[in-house]
């Protein structure tokens, strides 16, 4: 079976979450914003890897009702004490719900995922949500799979990769992806690529 999860990146995530946070930009994104504004209002949401829990904090502003994971440890004790509420420590690989979300969430998350083993994650998202839900997900793009300078794993997907990965991972309705330019870790600018797709009703 492909591997799911890098524990390097893992590990980096568990030493470095208090300085990782502070480093973040502190606006909402953008992107995710214009996701948002095609959910339901109180639609309810699970947000894979929320880091800080900068983008959740908006998400619970406007009303959602949020289900907020993070695989690492550390980074959960920091959302959860930013937010004021309950953080699940779960990875990836560890989603089981089933049919159970109007949106699910990974902004710069299931990027860490090792490419061959995307798909199986994917399964996992496209279970847990709700016939007809949406999921957003953003990636790194432009480069090779394989380590940054901080010991972290990218899978670094073009768009048919994406493409690829997604629909290896269940039926869908809609499937967009967009490229763009944003930043990363300490600011520094990176290639992106959204991706936003609708599971199928009768999936």
């Amino acid at each position: 079976m492909a591997e799911v999860f890098d524990p390097a990146t893992l590990a980096f995530y568990q030493s470095e979450a208090p300085v990782y946070v502070t480093a973040r930009p502190d606006a909402p994104d953008a992107h995710l914003a214009t996701f948002l504004d095609r959910l339901q209002p109180g639609a309810s949401i699970l947000e894979l890897g929320c880091g800080g829990g900068r983008d959740a904090a908006d998400m619970i502003a406007r009303g959602f009702d949020v289900d907020l994971t993070d695989g690492v440890p550390a980074m959960a004790a920091q959302a959860q004490a930013y937010l004021g509420r309950p953080v699940r420590v779960m990875r990836f690989d560890e989603l089981e719900a089933v049919n159970a979300y109007d949106g699910v969430i990974a902004n710069a998350a299931l990027l860490h995922v090792p490419q061959a083993g995307l798909p199986e994650i994917l399964r996992r998202v496209w279970r847990a949500l709700k016939p007809g839900g949406l999921h957003f997900a953003s990636y790194k793009t432009g480069g090779h799979e394989g380590y940054d300078e901080h010991g972290r794993y990218y899978n670094q997907p073009s768009p048919d990769d994406l493409e690829r990965a997604y629909l290896a991972a269940g039926k869908w309705s809609s499937l967009d992806i967009e490229r763009y330019l944003g930043t990363g870790y300490f600011s520094k600018p990176s290639a992106w690529l959204q991706i936003v797709v609708r599971r199928d009703m009768m999936g």
